[in-house]
């Protein structure tokens, strides 16, 4: 069966959901989901602003996660807006659609207005920090942990999330400027570039990449010859995030398979490649997720303890066990979305935009979900001091020889 790049006809689901607006609502979704994690984290006790160094309000201040809030809301009003606007115009005919597309591509203009606007309304104190920490990020670049390196790398990794969400952003508007194709058209994920797109969903991952290479150097000049190993660990994660590129360059190519393209290896050869290395990078991740990013137990001996409960750690912010257990089961599942396809009645799902949209979705909620528990494990290192094989130790150690 075709991908939905090679359909040549714009269906009910583009007709009635533009391509753009379904981007915009994807990057928008982020910001409520920060939203939810700071007020939910809040009500947990954890500290969210001290452990990425932003500045602390005073009791006449909106609440951080109020401020959060009301920056999503000033976001959503121009995309429910301009939405309306365009559903009135068009009709859903096709033609209508496909000659108006700027109605729907003129939303990104405002959103940027809004994210750049110089005077303090919508959360101005938050928008200066997230478009410096955006600059900052863009090379791979990495704050001192003093600085609010924590904060980079949440945001770097929340972009590993969005790296096919960008990769559509770029796709809409290189449409938009192709002579013989709207922004509203079926999405054609190459547009004429074949290397662009692949580049473009790359780049959040090759700015972890580098990140974790920064975070190896910094670690093993922190660190004397006698403790040097620990610093490896940085090297395991940039390795993580290598693994990514391969399915990410692969696949689009696999979509038009030419014998020249792979120097003669045929396309069975090719397919049985890219699910090895697919396989590599959904296992990897959700082992990492676990183990790393949330100091889990579930893949060491310690699993089983009477201090917690199985697969999880003594020290814990949120009351119930069973939630930690849902998210390593939703973790896994999400992880895995490529094998969906071969249950009944999944198939649809990477074969249509209607189902590249929900999997784009899922993945934004996969890493909203995440983000509550990242931000738990570092408050109990920070609070209860880092497990013994953390992969920041060293850092924790420089922080407490500083203090």
């Amino acid at each position: 069966m075709p991908g939905p790049d090679q359909l040549p006809q714009l269906d009910g689901f583009g007709i009635t959901f533009p391509f753009p607006i379904r981007v915009a609502v994807c990057l928008v979704a982020g910001f409520w989901g920060f939203a939810v994690n700071l007020h939910v984290l809040k009500k947990a006790n954890i500290d969210v602003p001290s452990l990425i160094r932003y500045p602390a309000r005073t009791s006449s201040q909106r609440p951080h996660h109020i401020a959060a809030y009301r920056l999503a809301a000033f976001f959503s009003v121009p995309i429910a807006t301009w939405y309306l606007i365009f559903l009135l115009a068009t009709h859903r005919s096709r033609e209508l659609v496909e000659q108006l597309d700027f109605i729907p591509l003129s939303v990104f203009v405002i959103l940027l207005a809004i994210l750049a606007w110089p005077y303090n309304r919508a959360s101005r104190n938050g928008r200066i920090r997230l478009l410096k920490t955006l600059r900052r990020i863009s090379i791979g670049g990495l704050a001192e942990t003093q600085d609010g390196k924590f904060g980079d790398i949440l945001l770097a990794d929340a972009l590993t999330s969005y790296s096919r969400v960008l990769g559509d952003l770029f796709v809409s508007f290189c449409m938009f400027f192709t002579y013989d194709i709207s922004a509203t058209s079926k999405p054609d994920r190459q547009c004429r570039k074949e290397f662009i797109v692949p580049l473009v969903v790359s780049l959040p991952s090759l700015i972890r990449f580098r990140q974790c290479l920064i975070e190896y150097i910094r670690a093993r000049r922190a660190t004397s010859p006698a403790e040097r190993g620990r610093e490896n660990q940085h090297l395991a994660n940039a390795l993580k995030y290598a693994t990514a590129l391969p399915m990410i360059w692969f696949a689009p190519k696999l979509r038009f398979y030419t014998p020249k393209d792979f120097h003669g290896y045929s396309e069975m050869t090719m397919w049985r490649l890219l699910f090895f290395f697919t396989f590599v990078n959904s296992a990897y991740t959700f082992w990492w997720d676990v183990v790393k990013d949330w100091d889990l137990t579930l893949f060491s001996p310690d699993r089983i303890s009477k201090d917690y409960p199985y697969g999880l750690r003594r020290h814990r912010c949120f009351s119930s066990y069973r939630v930690y257990h849902y998210a390593i089961a939703v973790d896994l599942a999400l992880r895995f979305t490529w094998l969906w396809r071969m249950f009944p009645g999944l198939g649809w799902l990477p074969e249509t935009e209607s189902g590249l949209f929900t999997l784009m979705m899922l993945e934004i909620f996969r890493r909203w979900m995440w983000v509550f528990f990242r931000i738990e494990a570092e408050w109990v290192r920070n609070t209860r001091g880092p497990v013994p094989d953390d992969v920041l130790l060293g850092d924790y150690n420089h922080k407490f020889d500083t203090d």
